[in-house]
C-alpha cells in the first residue's frame, strides 16, 4: 500500500519516476519483493537487454504473446532497473486484486532490462528466456568500456540454469559466443541475425565498436556490414566466425521511418512474411529478435505475424505527434550508433529536412557528450531546410556542426527548449515534417513540453 501510494503521488504532482517509485519503495521495505512478485508469473519471465532496441523489441514480443492469447506483464513505460520491473509486477498484482482475478498464477513477464542491471534482475526472476541483442558504446562514464558490460553479461550467462533459453544476436561478435559459457549443459540457445546482402554497407563506420576478436585479439573482417559493427564477421587469425543463426531475416525491405517488410524463417523453418509499422535496419533486428524469442517461447507463426503487424512506434522511437499543423517525429538519439541509424532513415525522407537536435549531459544521458563527434551528420547537409540546436550542451552541437561544414548562418541555437521548439516549428512549413533528435533526458523534457501544449499524453497513460 505504501509503495503504490508513493507512485500515485508522484504522478499526481507531475514528478518523474512515477513508473518506478513504487518498486523502489517496495524493494527498500522488502528486499526479496522482486523475486516474490516474479514467482506469481506462471509463464515465467523474459529479460530483454541491449544498448539499442530493447524497448521496441519488448513491445514486439509482448504483442506476439498477446496475439497468442497470453496474459503479459511488462514495464512498457521503459523503467528498466530493478525498481521499474518490481513496479510493473506490483501494478499487475493490484490490477488482478481489483478485478478479483482468482484464476491462478498465469501470465508471462516481458521486461526490458538496463544493461548494468541484467545480473540483478535475472538472478531475482530466474527467467524463462534472456534476449541479448547488441552492445554499442553508450554512457561510458556510467557503464565503463564496452568490454566491461560484455564481461558482466558473460557472468550472467554462466549463472543461468538449464531451463533458461538464451536468445543471442549472431551478428554481434561480442554476444554470439555467450551461450557456450553456460556452466549447465544445455542446448537452450537461439541465435538470430540478418542474411540479406542487399542491406549491407560498403565499409565499417568509423565509430564501429567491436572490431577485434574476443578470443585472440586480432582484427575482425566482415563479409556483410549492417548496423555499426554488426554483420557477418570473422577472425582470420584464429578462425572464429559468425555462427549460422537459427532465425534469420533473409529478405529486408526498408521504406523510411514508417514501414519495414521482412521475410524471416520462423517456427519449424516456416517462412514468415512480416510487415511492421517501423522503419530502419535497426528495427529489422528488433523484429527478428522478437521472432526468435517468440519462437523459443512456442508462439505459433500466425500469432507472431499478427503481433508484429499491430505494433506502432514506441515512446520517442520515431513516434509522431501533431503540433501547430506540423508533423513532429521524435527520434531518440543517445549514442553514435543510434544517431547514425536515425540519420540513415532520415536520408530516405523527402527533402528539405527540418531538424531539432537536443543534447543534454545529465546522468541518464552520460556526462560526456563527446560522442557527437562520432555521429555522421554531414550527409544531411545538402538535404536540410532548417536546423535548430538546443539542450544543456547546445553550444557543443553548434561547434560540432560548424566543424562539420554547416555554416552558423544555417542553424539557430536556442538555450531554452520551449523557445527552441517554437523556433523549429516556425521554420517548418505548415503541413510539413519536423524531426527531433533528442538525447534521453532531452526526450523526456521535450515530451513534457508537448504534453503541456496538448500535443501528447503522459507516457505512463499510453503504456
Amino acid at each position: 500500500m505504501i509503495a503504490a501510494t508513493a507512485g500515485g503521488l508522484s504522478r499526481a504532482t507531475g514528478r518523474g519516476g512515477g513508473t518506478s517509485l513504487p518498486g523502489m519503495v517496495l524493494n527498500r521495505l522488502e528486499p526479496g519483493a522482486l523475486a516474490r512478485l516474479g514467482g506469481g508469473l506462471g509463464g515465467g519471465a523474459v529479460c530483454i537487454s541491449a544498448t539499442n532496441g530493447k524497448t521496441t523489441t519488448a513491445r514486439l514480443l509482448s504483442a506476439c504473446l498477446r496475439a497468442a492469447g497470453r496474459d503479459v506483464a511488462a514495464n512498457a513505460a521503459g523503467a528498466n532497473l530493478a525498481s521499474g520491473v518490481t513496479a510493473a509486477l506490483l501494478a499487475r498484482q493490484r490490477r488482478r486484486r481489483a478485478a478479483r482475478d482468482s484464476t491462478g498464477c498465469g501470465g508471462i513477464g516481458v521486461f526490458e532490462v538496463d544493461e548494468a542491471a541484467l545480473g540483478q534482475i535475472a538472478d531475482a526472476l530466474g527467467p524463462r528466456a534472456v534476449v541479448l541483442m547488441n552492445l554499442f558504446r553508450d554512457q561510458l562514464d556510467r557503464y565503463g568500456e564496452l568490454e566491461a558490460i560484455a564481461a558482466r553479461w558473460a557472468e550472467v550467462a554462466r549463472s543461468l540454469g538449464p531451463a533458461t533459453t538464451m536468445v543471442l544476436n549472431a551478428d554481434d561478435p561480442a554476444l554470439a559466443h555467450l551461450g557456450s559459457l553456460r556452466t549447465a549443459e544445455t542446448d537452450n540457445v537461439v541465435l538470430f541475425g540478418i542474411d540479406d546482402p542487399a542491406v549491407g554497407r560498403p565499409e565499417l563506420p568509423h565509430a564501429a565498436d567491436a572490431v577485434r576478436c574476443g578470443g585472440c585479439g586480432g582484427p575482425l573482417s566482415h563479409d556483410l556490414i549492417t548496423v555499426g559493427h554488426l554483420g557477418h564477421w570473422r577472425c582470420d587469425g584464429c578462425g572464429v566466425r559468425r555462427p549460422q543463426p537459427h532465425i534469420s531475416a533473409r529478405r529486408v525491405r526498408l521504406a523510411g521511418l514508417d514501414r519495414l517488410d521482412l521475410g524471416v524463417n520462423g517456427p519449424g523453418g516456416a517462412e514468415l512474411e512480416l510487415s511492421a509499422a517501423l522503419g530502419g535496419l535497426h528495427n529489422a533486428y528488433n523484429v527478428t529478435a522478437a521472432v526468435a524469442a517468440a519462437t523459443a517461447l512456442g508462439v505459433p507463426a500466425e500469432a507472431i505475424g499478427n503481433g508484429i503487424g499491430e505494433v506502432r512506434a514506441a515512446f520517442g522511437r520515431a513516434e509522431q505527434v501533431s503540433l501547430d499543423g506540423r508533423r513532429l517525429r521524435l527520434l531518440l538519439a543517445k549514442n553514435p550508433t543510434g544517431a547514425n541509424e536515425n540519420i540513415r532513415c532520415l536520408m530516405a525522407e523527402p527533402a528539405p529536412l527540418n531538424l531539432l537536435v537536443v543534447l543534454n549531459d545529465r546522468t541518464a544521458d552520460g556526462r560526456d557528450p563527446s560522442w557527437i563527434w562520432d555521429v555522421d551528420y554531414e550527409p544531411l547537409w545538402d538535404r536540410l531546410g532548417s536546423v535548430t540546436l538546443a539542450g544543456d550542451r547546445c553550444w557543443d552541437l553548434a561547434l560540432r556542426f560548424s566543424y562539420g561544414g554547416l555554416g552558423p548562418a544555417r542553424f539557430a541555437v536556442r538555450e531554452s527548449l520551449a523557445d527552441a521548439l517554437d523556433s523549429a516549428v516556425a521554420a517548418t512549413p505548415p503541413g510539413g515534417a519536423l524531426y527531433a533528435l533528442p538525447t534521453y533526458t532531452a526526450l523526456l523534457e521535450l515530451r513534457a513540453e508537448l504534453v503541456r501544449r496538448g500535443a501528447a499524453h503522459d507516457f505512463w497513460q499510453e503504456s
